[in-house]
């Protein structure tokens, strides 16, 4: 099983719903109809997994979302090799899992979502231990997941993935940590593809600013905003989606709190 997992802990306190609405903005190619993502073909790649049956050990990981179980992820998660996770736009995207070619495949399925990053091991061959160098597709599975789709004892199995939407509930989350001249935001609770490509935010005194990307889930903006509400712009990393959400956080918003919005993709 993989033996390395960047590991990020991040506080989330608490959820606060504001009016967000879709918004097919001036200046955006925007299909006629909602995008709305579907399946992709079954392609074979491998498992492992880590961690115990409490999956204790995957909270955090390298997109930054924080206790998985609180923020709506649950135990159905994985790292991903750096082929996969490409610099963090991975974060987010929801995949089926199934045991193929082996003695230790129970019958199940497993819908994870990528939480983490499996990184290389170059110490080790790739078909002996580096089981995450590049360029293997790997997933490196919370164990109560691994378990739906194989026998723990087996430590590796190949499998058949493909990438399928997110269900999630409501609407995007905006977890918001930095300081008063710079905004960080961790996206969760993302639906359809899962990913986001880019990001742009909105004070009620200013115009669109675009936000970087930090890493994993995160966006960042280097702006003073204290004492604005605060609308997003963003844009899928899969479909190019764009959707606006507006007043997801008031004027009176602070550091360490998830805000909601009404809005998501699909």
């Amino acid at each position: 099983m993989a033996s390395w997992v960047f590991c990020i802990f991040l506080t989330v306190t608490t959820f606060v719903v504001f009016d967000s609405v879709l918004v097919y903005g001036a200046g955006y190619t925007v299909p006629r109809a909602p995008t709305v993502y579907r399946p992709s073909a079954w392609t074979l790649a491998h498992a492992t997994f880590y961690g115990d049956e409490s999956a204790s050990s995957t909270m955090g990981g390298a997109c930054g979302y924080g206790n998985l179980v609180t923020n709506g992820y649950g135990t159905n998660t994985a790292a991903v090799s750096s082929t996969v996770f490409s610099n963090g736009y991975a974060c987010g995207q929801c995949y089926q899992i199934k045991c193929t070619r082996s003695p230790w495949c129970s019958k199940g399925i497993a819908t994870v979502t990528a939480t983490n990053l499996c990184p290389p091991n170059w110490s080790k061959n790739s078909n002996s231990g580096g089981w995450c160098n590049p360029p293997r597709t790997h997933f490196d599975m919370a164990k109560p997941a691994f378990m739906q789709i194989a026998q723990w004892k087996a430590g590796i199995v190949p499998v058949m993935y493909r990438r399928v939407p997110c269900v999630r509930k409501g609407g995007l989350r905006f977890s918001f940590q930095g300081n008063g001249y710079w905004l960080l935001v961790y996206v969760m609770n993302v639906g359809g593809a899962g990913d986001i490509k880019s990001m742009w935010v909105k004070g009620t005194k200013t115009g669109w600013l675009s936000m970087s990307h930090n890493w994993g889930a995160s966006y960042q903006a280097f702006a003073t905003l204290r004492g604005q509400a605060l609308s997003f712009r963003l844009t899928s990393y899969t479909t190019k989606q764009t959707i606006t959400a507006y007043n997801v956080a008031p004027a009176n918003w602070n550091l360490g709190l998830t805000y909601q919005a009404k809005v998501n993709f699909h």
